[in-house]
């Protein structure tokens, strides 16, 4: 038996991170949208048509990855498109719960860009690990890396500049400034934490 074959997630582990990733995303969700704030990727762009229109930011989001499926099950295959979208459409829906259940009296947004900055950055690297996405975005990234051979860091980077940008039309400079800081929080988790070779599983 091969070490790829000893450190396989089974689906009670697949399962686990499907459930408690996205709810992780959804809090850091929740804590960008109480300080006003944002972030990069599909999140940031379903962010800046929710301040745009006032619609419901998980609906928003379940709808801009909708596009993103069919290239993501030709370019990643059907285990991580399936993955993908039990992941986005449950970040949908904690998206939309989580306001229910919890009630903020306050909220430091220096704290909250840097916490929510982190909690996403967790989950996302545990879906990483799983094989699977939250975002449109990250896929085409990956497509253009396989098949143009352009990075997919540097893609991911200008795409989320592009939208950081785009949200002075939306918010002040002061707010965006604070979303950056989570954005560099959620590059930093990931940065350090998802080297190949460090993490077996597969």
């Amino acid at each position: 038996m091969s070490n790829t074959e000893n450190h396989r997630h089974n689906l009670f582990e697949d399962a686990q991170a499907l459930l408690v990733a996205p709810l992780l995303v959804a809090f850091a969700v929740f804590l960008f949208r109480e300080a006003g704030l944002l972030t990069g990727g599909t999140v940031g762009i379903a962010f800046l048509i929710h301040y745009l229109s006032g619609w419901p930011i998980g609906l928003v989001l379940f709808a801009v990855n909708l596009p993103f499926y069919a290239l993501a099950l030709r370019a990643m295959g059907k285990a991580f498109t399936v993955k993908t979208f039990l992941s986005i459409s449950l970040l949908s829906l904690y998206t939309e719960v989580l306001p229910s259940l919890i009630h903020l009296q306050s909220l430091n947004r220096a704290f909250a860009a840097v916490m929510a900055g982190f909690l996403a950055g967790i989950g996302l690297l545990m879906l990483i690990r799983h094989k699977a996405s939250l975002g449109g975005l990250g896929i085409l990234v990956i497509h253009l890396q396989n098949t143009r051979g352009w990075r997919a860091g540097k893609l991911q980077m200008g795409a989320d500049c592009l939208i950081l940008g785009a949200a002075l039309f939306v918010r002040d400079p002061v707010s965006v400034g604070w979303s950056i800081v989570g954005a560099l929080a959620l590059n930093l988790v990931i940065a350090v934490n998802h080297k190949t070779g460090r993490y077996m599983g597969t």
